[in-house]
C-alpha cells in the first residue's frame, strides 16, 4: 500500500538540515506512485515540490503541499557496442552509487562526477559538473512525468537545453515535470579530462591513468577540501562560478596576480567564485549559527542551529561584498524555497 505520510519534518530530507515542515511528503518509487501523488495534490488543491535528495535546497519556510521525492531505482543497460553503453536509470538511483558502477566496468564519462551528492534524477536538471566535465556530454534522453496532462514524456539531449548548472528543467519546465528516468551513454574507451585544478597530479600518485584511479583523485580531493553533509550541514558549492569578459578579466588579472580563470570561449572567462569570496575576507567566517567553510568558500555550512532565513542571509552579505570589491554578481547555485 501506497503510504502519503502527513505533516513531517523536513529537516533529514535536506543536506542543509534546515528544520521545516511539510503537509504531506510522497516517496514514490515507481512511474504509478508518482501519478498518484500527483493526483491526490490535485484532488486536494495543494501545490507540488519535486525533492530528490536535497543536496541542492535551501528551505526557508514550511511547505503546504505535497512534497513528491521521485524514488524509482534501476540501472537497466539498454544497449552496448564497441564505442558505448547505453544504460537506463532510475531517478532514485545515488548519484554516485551510479559513478562507483560506471568506474567498475571501466567506463568514462562521468568519473569527473565522482562524489557529487544527490540523486540520478536531479543530475540533468543542475546539469552537474565538475573538474572540467559537465554531466550534460553523457546524457541521451530524459524522461519524465508531465504534471498537468499526466502523460509521459522524453526529451533529447539537445531538447534539454543544457546550460552552466542550467537546463530546461531549470528554466520553462521547472515544476512542470517530474524526471523519473535518465539515459547515459559511456565511453569503453574513454578520454579523460584532468586539466582543473591538481587533478592531473592527484592521478598521477596513483598510478596509470584510468576510470577509476581519476574517479579515486577526484574522490580524495572533494574528501579533503569539502565537508560532509552528514556531519555538517551543506549543500556544497553555494554559488556558481561567474563568467566574465576579456577585458574585466585582463584588469582583474592585472590587480590580482593569483587569480587563475578558465578561458571559456575566445571572449569569456569563468573566474572561481569561492576565490571572489576568499579575496572579499569570507573564508571561515562565522554568522550565528552559519558560516563559510574553513578550507572552502565556496560552502556555506550550517553549524546546528541555523535557519534557511539565516543562511539566506550570509549569502546574500557575501554577494553584496563580492559586488563592491569586484563588480561581479555572483549567482546562487542552490534553489531556495
Amino acid at each position: 500500500m501506497f503510504v502519503i505520510k502527513k505533516d513531517i519534518s523536513l529537516k533529514p530530507y535536506n543536506t542543509f538540515g534546515i528544520d521545516v515542515a511539510a503537509s504531506y511528503y510522497a516517496r514514490a518509487n515507481t512511474v504509478e506512485k508518482i501519478l498518484y501523488a500527483i493526483n491526490f495534490a490535485s484532488y486536494n488543491k495543494l501545490p507540488i515540490f519535486v525533492l530528490g535528495g536535497g543536496s541542492n535546497i535551501l528551505f526557508t519556510r514550511d511547505f503546504e503541499g505535497v512534497i513528491i521525492n521521485p524514488a524509482i531505482q534501476g540501472v537497466q543497460l539498454q544497449s552496448d557496442d564497441e564505442q558505448y553503453y547505453v544504460f537506463r536509470v532510475g531517478a532514485g538511483v545515488v548519484w554516485d552509487k551510479f559513478v562507483e558502477l560506471a568506474a567498475n566496468n571501466n567506463l568514462g564519462g562521468v568519473e569527473n562526477l565522482s562524489h557529487i551528492p544527490g540523486l540520478v534524477g536531479a543530475s540533468p536538471i543542475q546539469n552537474i559538473g565538475a573538474y572540467g566535465v559537465e554531466v550534460k556530454d553523457t546524457i541521451v534522453k530524459v524522461e519524465a512525468v508531465e504534471v498537468s496532462s499526466r502523460k509521459l514524456v522524453e526529451f533529447n539531449a539537445s531538447e534539454c537545453h543544457f546550460g552552466y548548472r542550467d537546463s530546461i528543467f531549470k528554466q520553462e519546465l521547472k515544476e512542470k515535470v517530474i524526471i523519473t528516468h535518465v539515459w547515459f551513454r559511456l565511453s569503453r574507451n574513454p578520454s579523460f579530462e584532468l586539466s582543473y585544478g591538481n587533478l592531473a597530479e592527484e592521478v598521477a600518485k596513483l598510478g596509470e591513468v584510468s576510470v577509476q584511479n581519476v574517479r579515486k583523485a577526484v574522490i580524495n580531493i572533494r574528501k579533503s577540501k569539502l565537508p560532509d553533509p552528514a556531519e555538517l550541514g551543506n549543500a556544497g558549492s553555494f554559488f556558481k562560478n561567474p563568467i566574465v569578459d576579456a577585458d574585466k578579466y585582463t584588469m582583474l588579472k592585472v590587480r590580482h596576480a593569483d587569480l587563475n580563470g578558465f578561458q571559456v570561449s575566445e571572449s569569456f572567462y569563468k573566474i572561481p567564485a569561492g576565490w571572489l569570496i576568499e579575496k572579499a575576507g569570507w573564508k571561515g567566517k562565522q554568522m550565528g549559527e552559519c558560516g563559510v567553510h574553513h578550507k572552502q568558500a565556496l560552502i556555506l555550512v550550517n553549524y546546528g542551529g541555523a535557519t534557511g532565513t539565516d543562511i539566506l542571509d550570509l549569502a546574500s552579505s557575501i554577494q553584496r561584498s563580492v559586488w563592491e570589491q569586484f563588480g561581479i554578481e555572483l549567482e546562487r547555485e542552490v534553489n531556495v524555497f
